[in-house]
């Protein structure tokens, strides 16, 4: 008998890689947690960057820690130096000092970026120190590769008040005027069909679905940011990325889940779940 050893399989290819560049949701709805379940779903490899600890569940935020600055860039480059990314999202940036290092980081690295400028939380905490708001402006937009502001961020950022589906093209021609290359308006505060639009100032896509009657939609924003992401990680364009990801979004918010005594996250599991029921769970089947 040879004694020869069996050649090693060939090692499978790694998958596109997404760095996600904020602050950790306890809860698990939404924040880094959330980032990296739409990463996996999507089929790519999430790494992660923690710029805050929040003490956070369904009613709230009851807390916020800061990570040092060293701390948030040491882990940027302990990833991109020797994994490397092919595309990177932030998120929770509470202090001017830490979005002027990760605007610095992310303009340095050669690969696109989704910024989603958070300023409150689902519950209306506030995620952003107004001192940070003129280096949000000046320093990360112009980083971005697509900015993903809601209505709140936009009026924020920009004092444009959006209250009916034609005032968006007047919040994008704002956002964009900071400097990021597309910007999608998530008009999910808005009545009716929830409707955003994606632009560059030259060409528009207007992106429209269905409004689910579910409130648990805990994380919708960092998942919309994540999925874009992912979709650029593997190759697509800025308007098919964001197309693809609006509708994972829109069936994760079908499927929200209540969670605890407020608001529940959006079920970024979804696309994974079987439509074949169990045998004990099938019309008809006998009760044990």
């Amino acid at each position: 008998m040879s004694t020869a050893s069996a050649p090693a399989p060939a090692s499978r290819p790694a998958p596109p890689r997404v760095l996600t560049v904020a602050g950790s949701d306890s809860g698990g709805g939404a924040g880094i947690q959330a980032d990296l379940k739409t990463m996996l779903a999507l089929g790519v490899h999430g790494m992660s960057v923690l710029t805050a600890v929040t003490a956070q569940n369904s009613l709230g935020v009851q807390g916020a820690w800061e990570l040092p600055v060293e701390a948030v860039r040491a882990q940027y480059r302990s990833v991109v130096d020797d994994i490397g990314v092919q595309a990177v999202k932030t998120g929770m940036l509470s202090s001017a000092e830490l979005v002027a290092t990760v605007a610095e980081l992310i303009a340095a690295t050669d690969a696109p970026a989704v910024v989603d400028p958070v300023g409150v939380s689902k519950h209306g905490d506030p995620l952003l120190a107004a001192s940070a708001l003129d280096t949000v402006r000046a320093k990360l937009l112009p980083a971005a590769t697509v900015a993903t502001p809601n209505l709140d961020e936009v009026a924020q950022l920009t004092g444009v008040r959006v209250t009916r589906e034609e005032q968006l093209p007047e919040a994008a021609a704002a956002v964009l005027a900071f400097g990021p290359r597309w910007v999608l308006i998530k008009g999910g505060h808005l009545a009716g069909d929830a409707v955003d639009l994606l632009t560059d100032g030259r060409e528009e896509h207007w992106l429209r679905a269905p409004r689910h009657d579910n409130r648990h939609t805990h994380g919708t924003g960092c998942t919309l940011a994540s999925a874009i992401a992912a979709h650029l990680a593997q190759g697509r364009s800025v308007p098919a990325a964001v197309t693809a990801a609006k509708e994972y979004v829109t069936g994760a918010v079908a499927a929200g889940f209540a969670l605890g005594g407020g608001i529940g996250p959006v079920d970024h599991a979804w696309t994974f779940r079987t439509r074949t029921p169990h045998p004990e769970q099938e019309p008809g089947a006998a009760a044990g």
